[in-house]
């Protein structure tokens, strides 16, 4: 028998949209939440496995990165497409007041509110991605086309 996959908020708010994703379940590792590791542990390959990123710019404020898992952000890159001089990533003591999610379990869906959105362009060569489905331990499988759309994301390079 399969175990019962709990819907997350990120799930619900899809449902109510009418787009269509997949949950997938994974053991969560506390020691390594890395996108590599996870994507191991999908049997996804790691380009298609992104991680969401906050970020604070010095003049619009807060906002947030999609990229694929064995990548760094830009901060230099970043601070010029969205308006900034600077930005840098925010302290994980903030991520979950900020956006209601854990390191690991961060989600570019549903968060306390909503924040400029970049995604980077390579989703687009994918039917699928995998992002955060909102909590450790469960992943979002989403076509990147309504990923955009879902989270108002602007597509652009981002490294």
């Amino acid at each position: 028998m399969k175990a019962k996959i709990t819907k997350t908020n990120v799930a619900r708010l899809l449902e109510q949209a009418k787009i269509s994703y997949e949950l997938i379940p994974y053991e969560a590792d506390e020691t390594d939440l890395s996108a590599i590791h996870l994507a191991t542990q999908l049997g996804e390959p790691v380009e298609q496995v992104f991680k969401t990123l906050v970020l604070k710019g010095d003049k619009t404020g807060h906002l947030i990165c999609v990229i694929p898992g064995e990548h760094e952000v830009d901060l230099k890159l970043v601070a010029k497409i969205s308006g900034n001089k600077k930005c840098d990533l925010i302290p994980v003591k903030a991520l979950l007041p900020l956006t209601g999610y854990v390191r690991g379990g961060c989600s570019p869906i549903g968060m306390k509110k909503h924040f400029p959105t970049y995604i980077h362009a390579s989703c687009s060569r994918y039917p699928y991605i995998c992002v955060s489905a909102g909590v450790r331990g469960l992943q979002l499988k989403i076509a990147p086309a309504d990923l955009i759309r879902m989270a108002e994301a602007h597509v652009c390079m981002l490294y």
